[in-house]
């Protein structure tokens, strides 16, 4: 699907995460639409309408998310987060089916569709179903058909598209070192003709596309065969080790999603320390205020500039600083940037003459340093565990994996310890593999459990087992309190479809509801609910009502399955065998 708008240059198929609401608050438009039509506003204008980028972000870094968790646009005023995802998800399910129902001919039914949205692997389960929840509130599907919608997790979602690559769509990063910008020719694969190399962008380039080579990477893999995916997108970075399991070619994770929040957004974070440092964080902070559609103005400049960030790179880069910014700096301080320039001691930044910031490529390869840093860490720490022995290949895909420097720090790291592969339209890679994931859920057979759950159970007290002050006397029996009863640990690999099993008796027969609180923990073995690490993180409610029972003494058997990329509950009366109505709930805190 062709988006409107977009820079000239930056050929992009991912569409910023950027949304506009006129100043009553309702959608006006999405992605470089937004973007655009936010510039073209008149300042006094732009002020009143709410701009926001990057959101997607948020439901990673808030700590407690809730179905009230504010954004802020780029005015400063405050919006609902659920507000602003479910306007999204509502635009993109128009643009699909209009363009599914000019491709049909004919009017395409919501109904007919499967909708996947996927979500970086290092998400919490909160941040899961807020989706879920933005999805009911856009119409994508409705609460009484919660099938219609599939949270996939990216780098599963990757995975699963890598596998279905032929050779020719990749670019393989060769081990030997390039002469004079043509690599020796190597043979790839095993039994494999010698593949013809051309170099992809430019000659100094260290990455070769394949061409013409027969049958797919699956075929290289045998039984047993680990790869590791290193999913690189803007906001966060996931890394996943799968295993092959023959004869369907399912897939087994070996090792939980890893990561953390340092995709390709850190850069431009860096950008503007290095501008706070320049012209004062005083100025940044009114400038971004004052002259919102300018800021982003910049930081496009930036984005362009930054996609040509090489390790062989000689020469300048140029960043155009907006008028605005040049004019607004003037009436600020009193005098010109150029000034600013030349007295920070920022001495590989300078001011050139037709009006722009010239960055030596050492001081834009300062600017990713961290970035990268971070990243190669956490490979490196992965492939010191000994789960992660003998990786056949690493498959780099996000958007970020496109970066030339990425690139060679991996290179550099891995030193051919394992193949490194990168999707020739690395920043869709997810997307193709959330269609095929669409129509084959069950591809992935075992995942692992990035936490311990459970809930808090009465058990009898055991003197010498139990602590004392835990004990609870209740007609003449002695309990214990607290106790964690576990349902699944961290680490433990879990089935696609596996339940776990747990029975339940309300306190009083004319109980309508039982709530259960459901805990979690980093931490393998857990005790007691109250053990340090250990919080609650939702609430499993059974709704026991209009199943009134002739038992004395009732009893709802629950059975949650977390093999799925959310925890899902059902619940059953025993003596009746009537369905209860079972839901888990992790957003209200």
């Amino acid at each position: 699907m062709r988006w409107e708008g977009g820079d000239p240059g930056v050929s992009n198929q991912k569409t910023p995460t950027t949304i506009l609401l006129s100043p009553d608050r309702k959608f006006h438009s999405f992605g470089y639409a937004a973007r655009d039509f936010y510039h073209d506003l008149d300042p006094t204008e732009s002020k009143q309408w709410l701009y926001l980028e990057k959101f997607k972000m948020k439901l990673h870094t808030t700590a407690n998310l809730s179905i009230d968790t504010d954004l802020h646009a780029a005015n400063g005023k405050k919006v609902k987060a659920l507000d602003i995802f479910a306007y999204a998800l509502a635009f993109f399910k128009e643009q699909a089916l209009k363009e599914l129902s000019d491709q049909a001919g004919a009017d395409f039914d919501n109904a007919d569709v499967r909708w996947v949205i996927t979500v970086p692997a290092i998400w919490k389960m909160p941040a899961k179903q807020f989706m879920r929840e933005a999805s009911y509130k856009a119409g994508l599907v409705s609460r009484d058909n919660p099938d219609q919608l599939i949270i996939a997790l990216e780098p599963e979602a990757a995975s699963i598209y890598c596998r279905k690559l032929r050779l020719h769509q990749m670019v393989d990063l060769g081990n030997k070192t390039a002469l004079n910008g043509y690599s020796p020719t190597e043979n790839v694969g095993v039994g494999m003709t010698q593949a013809k190399e051309h170099v992809r962008r430019n000659r100094q380039s260290r990455t070769f596309l394949v061409e013409n080579v027969i049958g797919e990477l699956w075929s290289e893999l045998t039984e047993g065969d680990r790869y590791v995916v290193v999913d690189c997108g803007g906001g966060t970075v996931d890394l996943t080790v799968h295993q092959i399991r023959m004869p369907e070619g399912h897939l087994k994770e070996l090792y939980k999603a890893s990561g953390g929040p340092y995709g390709s957004i850190g850069i431009d974070y860096e950008f503007e320390k290095l501008l706070c440092k320049i012209f004062g964080q005083d100025f940044i902070d009114q400038f971004k205020i004052k002259r919102p559609a300018a800021w982003v103005d910049l930081m496009i400049a930036f984005e362009s500039r930054k996609r040509a960030a090489a390790p062989d790179r000689s020469n300048p880069l140029n960043i155009n600083l907006p008028f605005s910014f040049i004019d607004y700096y003037k009436k600020f301080r009193g005098h010109s940037v150029e000034h600013a320039l030349r007295k920070s001691n920022v001495d590989f930044v300078k001011w050139s003459s037709q009006g722009m910031l010239r960055m030596t490529p050492d001081a834009m390869n300062a600017l990713f340093k961290p970035t990268i840093d971070h990243i190669i860490q956490h490979l490196t720490e992965l492939f010191e565990k000994p789960e992660v022995t003998d990786i056949k290949f690493l498959f780099l895909v996000g958007g970020f994996a496109e970066s030339p420097l990425l690139q060679q720090a991996v290179q550099n790291m891995l030193q051919g310890r394992s193949r490194i592969i990168i999707p020739h339209d690395v920043g869709l890679t997810i997307l193709k593999g959330a269609v095929l994931f669409g129509l084959d859920p069950s591809i992935i057979k075992v995942r692992r459990s990035p936490l311990t759950y459970g809930v808090g159970v009465l058990n009898r007290f055991i003197e010498g087992k139990h602590p004392p002050e835990k004990m609870l006397v209740k007609e003449g029996t002695c309990w214990c309190t607290d106790v964690f009863d576990t349902f699944i640990s961290t680490d433990q690999s879990v089935a696609l479809g596996e339940t776990v099993k747990r029975s339940y008796t309300p306190a009083k027969p004319s109980q309508q509801v039982i709530v259960i609180h459901v805990y979690c923990s980093e931490k393998e073995s857990v005790s007691f609910i109250t053990d340090p690490g250990v919080r609650k993180c939702g609430t499993l409610k059974l709704d026991v009502s209009g199943t009134e029972s002739p038992a004395a003494r009732r009893e709802i058997q629950t059975l949650m399955q977390f093999g799925d990329t959310e925890i899902r509950a059902m619940a059953v009366d025993v003596a009746t065998s009537r369905s209860v109505k079972a839901s888990i709930d992790f957003l209200s805190q």
